[in-house]
């Protein structure tokens, strides 16, 4: 009986020992458990900072990138303006020298003419009337250009003086009628079609219809381009350079 008094004693302890020692190796493993997913919480969230940051820094570069670009093809298309642009034209009023590049920034209205062309005058008076709508203005020209090469200059100005018409007027050199031939088509040599074109702020040519255009519709037309606009109209007969002021729209560089 003592001795199965002892071994139940011992038993008891050994339990008790054992719970006591197991205890704080629970409590161990526990708090470890918790370090450690605090642990990968902490990477988790570093990797997805991580991640953000570097995406931002992706999407800032791609626009960085595509302004460049943009600004690169605005380079381009500013140089790329046509030869006529830079040939020199002579004001049969003040017999300056000037080109169409000259007016870059600004919105250009061309019209080519002839002094014998009837329709070319009527078109030449609702040019008039544009101006008379426009105002005095920095920002707009107007050009009539002469491309019949039996007028000459003494020609050009007695007409222009005798209709009161007070924008430049030039007569267009051979390469300067080419050039408008080929590129916007032989109507442009042909006076009685009234051929008009429009360069706005970006150097870019916007031929409009054929036929009189009233001074509303010359208007219509280069209001899309006003915010920046010098127009330069160039009728078979240059007629002085008026400048009004709309908003300057031709923007190539000069070579």
């Amino acid at each position: 009986m003592k001795s199965k008094n002892i071994l139940v004693s011992f038993v008891l302890l050994l339990a008790f020992l054992v719970t006591a020692c197991g205890a704080p190796a629970d409590d161990g493993m526990m708090e470890e458990d918790a370090a450690m997913t605090e642990d990968a919480m902490h990477d988790a969230a570093m990797t997805e900072e991580a991640m953000m940051t570097e995406e931002a820094m992706h999407d800032t570069a791609m626009t960085e990138e595509a302004m460049m670009t943009e600004e690169a093809m605005a380079d381009d298309a500013m140089m790329e303006a046509p030869a006529w642009f830079g040939i020199p034209l002579t004001n049969v009023r003040t017999n300056e020298t000037f080109a169409i590049q000259d007016f870059k920034g600004k919105v250009v209205l061309v019209e080519t003419m002839a002094v014998w062309c009837p329709n070319c005058l009527k078109q030449q008076g609702q040019v008039q009337e544009l101006h008379t709508l426009l105002g005095e203005r920095d920002d707009f020209v107007s050009i009539g250009l002469d491309i019949d090469p039996n007028e000459d200059s003494s020609k050009l100005l007695s007409f222009i003086d005798g209709q009161g018409f007070d924008w430049a007027y030039a007569v267009s050199p051979a390469d300067v009628s080419r050039d408008l031939a080929s590129l916007y088509g032989d109507q442009f040599l042909n006076p009685p079609s009234t051929p008009m074109l429009v360069i706005d702020r970006k150097g870019n040519v916007h031929p409009l219809p054929f036929g009189i255009k009233s001074a509303d519709d010359l208007m219509n037309a280069i209001q899309p381009y006003e915010s920046k606009v010098k127009t330069v109209i160039f009728s078979g007969s240059s007629r002085g350079t008026s400048q009004t002021d709309l908003s300057e729209i031709i923007s190539w560089k000069p070579s």
